[in-house]
């Protein structure tokens, strides 16, 4: 598969409404829609925007999908990984990247992020940018790693990875926009996780 890159300089970060917009374009022009190839439509833009598609696509209607999460799980945990590890090149497995899902409900799903990504497009600034940095941005990243890894044990805990996958998205957003204001806020959905958990087992 073509490779994502190392991180686009300041001048070429992309936003979250074009990510948006190039996933459900791609799943417009195919009845079948797989991860290499949503992937490959982003790619180029670095490590985060791929990041920030699992945990966008976990937090829309697809994680009613069984076993949906944790294979998003799986992917955030080897891309956050590879992050961490600072690797130019992604490499994900052929399996992973063979993955499909019907075209019109990806396309479906992630239009209703628009409205959303616009919003969220509109406040992002370069804020706080020590927060975004070495050494500290291996805080949010290896966050991510440990958020990943989980995702397939809250399969049994209702709405628990739908909440982790928007902290996971906000974390990610907060590193392409390079505003670690944003990635403060990511922490918040964690608080909610750590409730929902204490409900399930109480």
């Amino acid at each position: 598969m073509p490779a994502a890159t190392a991180e686009p300089g300041p001048s070429s970060l992309p936003r979250l409404t074009n990510i948006v917009d190039a996933v459900v374009a791609l799943s417009h022009t195919s009845e079948r829609v797989t991860v290499d190839a949503v992937i490959k439509e982003v790619g180029g833009a670095g490590f985060a925007p791929i990041l920030l598609l699992p945990a966008l696509a976990v937090a829309t209607p697809l994680s009613g999908i069984p076993l949906f999460s944790s294979l998003m799980g799986l992917v955030i945990c080897l891309v956050a990984i590879q992050m961490v590890a600072q690797r130019r090149h992604l490499w994900l497995p052929g399996w992973i990247l063979r993955q499909e899902l019907k075209g019109r409900i990806v396309a479906s799903a992630f239009g209703y992020l628009r409205p959303v990504a616009t919003w969220l497009d509109q406040r992002t600034n370069r804020r706080l940018r020590l927060i975004v940095r070495p050494p500290l941005i291996a805080v949010p990243q290896i966050l991510c790693v440990l958020s990943g890894a989980m995702m397939p044990l809250l399969e049994f805990v209702p709405f628990s990875s739908s909440v982790m996958g928007i902290g996971v998205a906000i974390l990610a957003l907060g590193m392409l926009s390079r505003d670690g204001l944003v990635v403060l806020l990511g922490l918040v959905p964690y608080g909610i996780v750590g409730w929902l958990i204490t409900l399930a087992a109480t």
